[in-house]
């Protein structure tokens, strides 16, 4: 079913949905709830995240038929019996894609440092599938994390708008979340995403191009 908190579905998943617009992200980031896939659990819900063409280091890299650069989704799966599989009730499955520089795509390390961003920002150690609990926890807050990585070049032949090769990052990832408390693993999420698109970090101003004195 297609769901969104409504006050007839399960209190845990209100609540998780409710924690999910807690979340903290930087004002690069626009954010707005989408559709979610059908038949992937009882209870689902999603959001689609962007990066504004304007927020990347270089403007240049945006194809013009493209609405962003940098762009994805996080879909919130929740079933109430639990699935083997997930071995929990909560399931976080993610997808972005990035244009990326040609010289950036073409760097065989560029799946594997894709992944540590991802595994980083959620506290799981490298080659872990899932986190380190937090001080006084008593479990990860992440488990069974894994996807995939894939750079690929796009050229384009004819009347198609747009640069005539496009370098793209995508990368799919699932995990299981043990709480409702789900607005760390948005801003984890972001956080790649921010990554991806190139942006500095947070509180960094890039400097634009210097101009002849």
């Amino acid at each position: 079913m297609t769901t969104s908190g409504a006050p007839s579905e399960p209190a845990e998943f209100r609540d998780a949905v409710a924690s999910l617009h807690d979340a903290a992200v930087r004002r690069e980031i626009e954010i707005g709830s989408i559709r979610p896939p059908q038949r992937l659990a009882p209870y689902s819900y999603a959001l689609g995240v962007e990066v504004s063409p304007a927020e990347i280091n270089d403007p240049g890299l945006v194809p013009t038929d493209s609405s962003g650069s940098a762009y994805g989704r996080l879909v919130l799966l929740y079933d109430p019996a639990g699935q083997e599989a997930w071995n929990g009730t909560f399931r976080l499955v993610a997808f972005i894609q990035a244009e990326v520089e040609a010289a950036l795509a073409a760097d065989p390390l560029l799946p594997q440092v894709a992944w540590t961003w991802l595994s980083e920002a959620l506290g799981v150690p490298d080659g872990a599938t899932e986190s380190t609990p937090a001080l006084g926890a008593d479990q990860p807050a992440v488990r069974a994390l894994g996807g995939t990585v894939t750079a690929t070049t796009s050229v384009r032949y004819g009347d198609i708008a747009g640069p005539p090769q496009a370098h793209q990052l995508e990368l799919r990832a699932s995990w299981t979340a043990t709480s409702a408390e789900l607005a760390a693993h948005l801003e984890a999420f972001c956080e790649v995403l921010a990554s991806a698109a190139g942006l500095p970090p947070a509180g960094v101003t890039a400097l634009g191009p210097v101009q002849p004195s």
